[in-house]
């Protein structure tokens, strides 16, 4: 779990990982609304990797005129030389379990729509694109919406 002496190390991964930044006050106040949703990963001390989720009350992402609790991927990110062993799936999937403690049904997330790899990495968690955003990204690229419930 996410322990607030590791912000530097996470807001540092999410610089060098990411092209949306946060600002320090948006991590803790998601760890201190939803901790159980804020994972690390580390390697001899280090953090390699995070994912920050909130939980929010909203109309579902997968069936219509269906409000429900939902737990939204916020941002997750692993360091290059960590990818592809399996910290990327560990992180989303104990968050996914965590958000269960929240009262969410389902989960969802928005994804460039470039980012292929992150595609996949969401399909193998079993999330399915429901619908795009055009220009949601600051530089103007677009994003899937990917949603799934929570098991």
């Amino acid at each position: 779990m996410f322990n607030t002496a590791d912000i530097s190390q996470v807001m540092g991964i999410n610089r060098s990982c990411l092209p949306e930044n946060y600002n320090q006050a948006f991590y803790f106040m998601l760890y201190y609304r939803f901790p159980k949703t804020f994972v690390v990963a580390s390697a001899s001390d280090t953090v390699v990797g995070y994912i920050m989720c909130r939980i929010e009350l909203g109309l579902s992402e997968m069936r219509r005129f269906n409000l429900i609790k939902k737990g939204h991927v916020v941002s997750l990110a692993v360091l290059p030389e960590y990818r592809g062993k399996g910290v990327g799936i560990a992180l989303a999937s104990k968050a996914l379990k965590s958000m269960l403690e929240y009262g969410a049904k389902e989960s969802y997330l928005e994804v460039r729509v470039s980012n292929l790899v992150a595609v996949r990495l969401y399909e193998k968690l079993g999330f399915s694109v429901v619908k795009a955003k055009k220009n949601y990204y600051k530089d103007g690229e677009d994003a899937y919406v990917m949603a799934r419930k929570v098991p």
